[in-house]
């Protein structure tokens, strides 16, 4: 039986504060950037860990619900809210990103999907959807890679990964002024950045390893993260950017 999606990513990320290639420091400056009004109401789709959310409620007291398809995901998040939050103002839930729906459009402060367009098939479509929810001067944050250059076609035989599937960081601000946002900010990762997130996954795995020598998945486990570590450290560390885009619906 193959390695669970999930149980992978789970692994893999356990040691992130936040599944993205970000840092803490950019975190930090995105939710005090936002500047959202006491109980502002916030989606937040493939929220991960849920720290981005979090954040947000003890900062600006939001009115929020985070959402995301991975058991294990969800689960660190309700401990981690039932932890740090003493008012119960926002919620986690287990589904398909691409299922959820407002209980009303446009009625949204802020829409977030950061690092995880594949929900709604792309850049193009996430931003798209994002916009309906939001409040005219509402918010629709996302995180989306871009090319830094033409990739090779071996660094894409090798990712699995498609040209067309990503432009440029020009690109992505332009696919958001088509749909009518306008850009205010942007935070992009530097390869620290990437570095980090990439290295914390090997270290991850390396550990989980030689706690769980029994666990039937380990090959597999450990199969991917060296073909991954391969493919960044060959060709991914030179040829992928990342950043958040904020958007302001007109």
């Amino acid at each position: 039986m193959a390695l669970d999606t999930w149980k992978f990513y789970d692994i893999t990320h356990k040691k992130h504060l936040v599944c993205n290639p970000t840092s803490e420091a950019k975190l930090v400056h995105l939710v005090r950037l936002l500047d959202l009004p006491k109980g502002a109401g916030v989606v937040d789709i493939a929220c991960g860990k849920g720290e981005f959310l979090i954040r947000l409620a003890e900062e600006y007291e939001v009115r929020g619900l985070g959402v995301d398809i991975s058991p294990y995901c969800i689960e660190n998040c309700k401990k981690k809210a039932s932890d740090r939050l003493s008012k119960p103002n926002i919620k986690f839930t287990q589904m398909d990103g691409a299922e959820f729906r407002p209980e009303q459009l446009a009625s949204l402060h802020l829409a977030a999907c950061i690092g995880a367009s594949w929900v709604f098939k792309d850049h193009n479509d996430t931003l798209k959807t994002l916009k309906s929810w939001v409040v005219p001067g509402g918010l629709v944050v996302v995180g989306e890679p871009f090319w830094l250059h033409d990739p090779l076609q071996e660094y894409l035989d090798a990712s699995g990964s498609q040209r067309e599937a990503f432009g440029t960081h020009a690109d992505n601000v332009k696919v958001g002024e088509k749909h009518g946002l306008q850009l205010v900010y942007t935070i992009v990762s530097d390869k620290n950045d990437w570095d980090q997130y990439e290295g914390l996954q090997w270290l991850a795995a390396y550990e989980y390893a030689r706690q769980n020598p029994n666990d039937p998945d380990i090959t597999e486990l450990m199969n991917r993260v060296a073909s991954n570590k391969n493919i960044y450290l060959k060709w991914g560390r030179d040829t992928m950017g990342w950043a958040i885009y904020i958007f302001r619906r007109d």
